[in-house]
């Protein structure tokens, strides 16, 4: 497939930040690929959780394949806007490398308890696991990950975290957060893909827990219409293939939304090259204002009746007890973190507790306490 002159073409990349030698066989984009793919924090990822903790089910999403349904969803829209879909699937398969145990509720405590120390960002961790945590090169530190796949990683970034990125790297990923820039179309989609992708699997995640009744989503209107779509076709359907088959539809709309709104923006903003879609004031991948609302509808339902359920939120405050108690137990005593981690300081603890799947960190909790909270 040819690329369109907006993309981001591998041979024109920025470059890497060490330089190395051209790969015989594969773009520069594709060799960012397959670092994360063999990355320990990627293996990681099947043990850390989305929304349902680790140990309830081995059927609901964890961050590992949450990340594969991102690139899948990203390749797709992709490929009928002519981007880079090697960029595309490395962003996707990275941009969760950062991510606590406990999904969401690892984020919060760690931001807490860094609150004196810097704080804590998920999307700058991903990208601290990328440049610096993972150890499996002797030249250099982390995984020396192209230019364009780092800025499609910081996705967020707070201004104060931005302008130290920025001094130590001027011009870099951080520099669009300082200057009001976007990211490569690449990078914005898989910022859109991901928010599509998590919609739909937190429905399917929260009616096979039984939390959520399939009958309570039919107030969402993207649910209902494309419920009575398959219904239309299928009366006599129900059970898994009924749900399955509505989340189906619903991502289709939704790719398809995704695909004809882009388009046009594109159309109508003209850019003539990657750097062009910088400069733009707005991203270029988009919703359609009807499709926007949708989302943002299932959303506001998700949270309040998943999210906010009493049994995931039950399983927060353990899991926040938990990490609590973890980050201040290696605070007293360094001598009870790996070696590599014992000089680090507070940074280090929380680069530690960041990179534990959710099973590691109860087993961890455990050993030093003797209680056991799942």
């Amino acid at each position: 497939m040819t690329l369109s002159a907006y993309a981001c073409h591998p041979t024109h990349s920025r470059g890497r930040r060490i330089a190395e030698p051209k790969a015989p066989t594969r773009s520069e984009f594709q060799r960012d690929r397959d670092r994360i793919i063999h990355s320990t924090a990627f293996r990681r990822l099947v043990y850390k959780t989305q929304v349902f903790m680790n140990h309830e089910g081995d059927l609901f999403r964890t961050r590992l394949t949450h990340s594969l349904e991102v690139a899948q969803l990203g390749r797709s829209i992709g490929r009928s806007l002519r981007l880079d879909e090697d960029l595309i699937e490395a962003i996707a398969l990275a941009h969760d490398l950062g991510h606590t145990p406990f999904g969401h509720a690892g984020q919060d405590v760690l931001d807490d308890c860094m609150k004196p120390h810097g704080g804590f960002e998920h999307n700058l961790q991903s990208l601290r696991v990328v440049d610096v945590l993972e150890q499996r090169y002797p030249a250099f530190d982390g995984l020396n990950l192209c230019f364009e796949t780092r800025e499609g990683i910081l996705k967020h970034c707070a201004r104060r975290n931005a302008e130290v990125i920025e001094g130590a790297e001027p011009g870099g990923v951080a520099h669009r957060f300082l200057h009001g820039q976007q990211p490569s179309l690449e990078a914005q989609l898989c910022n859109l893909a991901d928010e599509v992708a998590y919609n739909a699997h937190d429905i399917d995640d929260g009616v096979r827990s039984g939390l959520v009744e399939l009958e309570q989503l039919r107030q969402v209107p993207l649910v209902e219409r494309c419920l009575r779509e398959t219904l239309d076709e299928f009366p006599a359907l129900k059970g898994k293939r009924l749900l399955f088959d509505t989340i189906r539809r619903m991502l289709s709309a939704q790719v398809y939304d995704i695909i004809d709104a882009s388009r046009t923006a594109i159309g109508e903003a003209g850019p003539d090259s990657a750097d062009a879609v910088r400069q733009q004031p707005k991203p270029l991948i988009r919703f359609s204002t009807g499709m926007r609302a949708a989302s943002s509808e299932l959303k506001r339902f998700l949270f309040a009746n998943l999210y906010r359920h009493p049994q995931v939120q039950g399983m927060r405050v353990r899991a926040e007890e938990l990490l609590r108690e973890l980050f201040a137990l290696y605070a007293n005593d360094p001598a009870l973190l790996p070696e590599e981690y014992k000089q680090g300081g507070f940074r280090a603890i929380a680069d530690y507790i960041a990179g534990m799947t959710d099973r590691f960190a109860m087993k961890e909790h455990e050993r030093l306490t003797g209680r056991r909270l799942f």
